[in-house]
């Protein structure tokens, strides 16, 4: 059988690298701006200290951050001695983002837990920098020693609080990290920005240049280095090398982003200010922590990035990832709606956020006006153009989506990859036009012979059209021996066998498509018209009445029913099914 995946930009997920050059921000002498105060919620009948914390619980439980933080922060002040509570209170509105209450509640030596006084400290000093005032950060930081991994998040920030405070001899010492080649480079270039900051233009160009060579030219270095070219009049310069490194890498989208600004005359991103600086050291050690599939943490350490520079949106995208992880989809998708047009990390965002409906029945119709206003906001990005198509397609608009598809593929060009061929061929296929969608399918393979899923949907079509069922069979094959546990794969092989006639074979291999996929009801219909054709009625009758259990469409239940009534007639032909 055909099963269809959307395959566009599933696996275009934005790579983030170590560090993202400073986003287009406030002058210098700005700080970022606090958010309003969240309102405490009126307490509830019962104002105990048991009965606040209770209330702050339950909004815990259904993801109201900001209001559990509100109750836990009552609690609290009615019971001094509950230590528990103020930790409570604490970590609710830092998961909320509400990094000024969460300063204020930060649990001290005698209250909370260990872990929540450490994350606790890191937070007053990030706040301090947050509101300009770097010498009360500088304290905070360089007091006691910090854990790992707010150890290496405190050296990276402190140089940024110490900027703040004018406090240049440290803000200049660029902190060692031993073998740790990215953090190393992370602080390269933030001594560079800070000499920048300094205006000391001159010391600043030459830790640029080392930090270029020591990372070998790597892009995210480079466009810092360019921008900051262009800041300083030296744009032509700035062009040189942003071609000069398309060399070594032609597909990076910040790169070419960077070119075509100083190309256009464009200004360049301002330099951050301490607190933008302090963002985006600190968003490393987050995505390291997300990688290391500590999510809780590396939320806390991306609300904390937020609060310094709330226009990051590569903080937002993963943000959006650390939410997703700890099953709070709706914070994930707040997330990712934050980055808009024109972003770096705008097309990766949205298609996580219509990703997010995959699994959700009855959701096409949110996805497609999600693909639609993507298109909207990039209307000339291949990626945002492929996901408007897979929409369509899964709203039946079979037409449009291939109409998308053509304009997406004319212009492309000679680089528009088999997988858009395959799509258009689906789509084609779908809408009724079987030559255009059978002339697109061999096209596919003729740029990519091994596709499981192009060998499997052209071959399953020759199958049940009763044509080329020799090749069509040696083409599942060889999609079966790619995915010897795809269901719908085995299915197909079953199904080539059937139409030739060999029965016997047909069963054994639908019987284990079955056992791969046990509740799909094409595949268990499949088996079912096998077995009949075998000799088998009675598991015949028995497999179709299972087929009528497993939610089956109104044309497969009809079918189905027609079969339980008067038993399979002559060769059967089971219609193209799409998942």
């Amino acid at each position: 059988m055909i099963r269809l995946r959307p395959l566009a930009a599933i696996a275009a997920l934005i790579g983030l690298t170590a560090c993202t050059t400073a986003a287009s921000g406030p002058p210098a002498d700005e700080t970022a701006a606090a958010p309003p105060p969240a309102a405490e919620p009126a307490p509830p009948a019962d104002t105990s200290a048991y009965g606040l914390f209770l209330a702050g619980q339950a909004a815990l439980n259904h993801g109201q951050g900001d209001l559990a933080a509100g109750y836990f922060s009552q609690a609290s002040r009615t019971d001094a001695d509950s230590t528990f509570i103020k930790g409570r209170a604490f970590r609710a509105a830092l998961a909320a983002g509400d990094i000024p209450r969460a300063a204020a509640l930060a649990p001290g030596p005698n209250e909370g837990t260990a872990a929540e006084q450490l994350i606790g400290r890191f937070t007053v000093a990030v706040e301090a920098i947050a509101e300009g005032k770097g010498r009360a950060a500088e304290l905070e930081l360089a007091g006691q020693p910090l854990p790992p991994p707010l150890d290496s998040s405190a050296r990276l920030i402190l140089p940024w609080a110490a900027a703040e405070a004018g406090d240049w001899k440290t803000a200049l010492a660029t902190p060692a990290f031993g073998d740790d080649r990215v953090l190393a480079q992370v602080a390269q270039l933030d001594e560079a920005l800070i000499d920048e900051n300094r205006r000391d233009i001159d010391k600043a160009d030459g830790v640029f240049k080392s930090l270029v060579a020591d990372s070998h030219g790597a892009s995210v270095y480079a466009v810092a280095y360019g921008e900051f070219l262009q800041r300083h009049g030296r744009t032509a310069l700035a062009i040189a090398q942003y071609q000069e490194v398309l060399k070594a890498e032609p597909t990076s989208e910040l790169v070419k982003m960077a070119l075509a600004r100083a190309q256009a005359g464009a200004p360049p991103p301002r330099a951050p200010t301490p607190a933008q600086g302090a963002a985006g050291a600190l968003i490393v050690p987050a995505a390291v922590l997300l990688s290391e599939k500590q999510p809780q943490l590396g939320e806390d350490f991306l609300r904390l990035v937020l609060r310094l520079d709330p226009k990051r949106d590569e903080a937002w995208l993963l943000l959006g990832d650390a939410a997703s992880a700890l099953g709070d989809t709706d914070g994930a998708r707040a997330a990712y709606a934050e980055p808009q047009p024109g972003s770096l990390v705008y097309i990766g965002s949205r298609t996580r956020l219509i990703a997010s409906y995959d699994d959700i029945a009855g959701s096409a119709p949110t996805e497609l006006a999600l693909a639609e206003e993507t298109a909207k906001g990039a209307p000339d990005d291949p990626e945002a153009m492929e996901l408007l198509a897979d929409a369509l397609r899964a709203n039946e608009r079979y037409k449009d989506s291939a109409a998308v598809l053509d304009k997406l593929i004319a212009q492309l060009g000679e680089k528009a990859a088999w997988s858009l061929y395959y799509e258009r061929g689906v789509a084609l296929d779908q809408a009724g036009d079987w030559a255009g969608a059978e002339r697109d399918l061999q096209h596919a393979l003729t740029l990519s012979p091994d596709q499981p899923e192009v060998l499997n949907y052209l071959g399953y079509s020759w199958i049940d059209r009763g044509v080329q069922l020799k090749a069509a069979k040696a083409m599942v094959e060889k999609a079966v021996a790619a995915k010897p546990d795809d269901g719908a794969i085995v299915d197909s092989l079953g199904w080539a066998y059937y139409q030739m006639g060999d029965y016997k074979q047909a069963v054994e291999q639908l019987e284990r498509a079955t056992e791969l996929e046990p509740a799909d009801p094409d595949i268990n219909n499949h088996l079912g018209d096998a077995y009949w054709r075998a000799g088998r009625k009675l598991e015949a009758r028995f497999q179709w009445q299972q087929v009528l259990t497993l939610g089956p469409s109104e044309k497969l239940r009809a079918e189905v029913e027609a079969k339980l009534r008067d038993g399979l007639g002559g060769p059967a032909r089971a219609a193209v099914a799409e998942r």
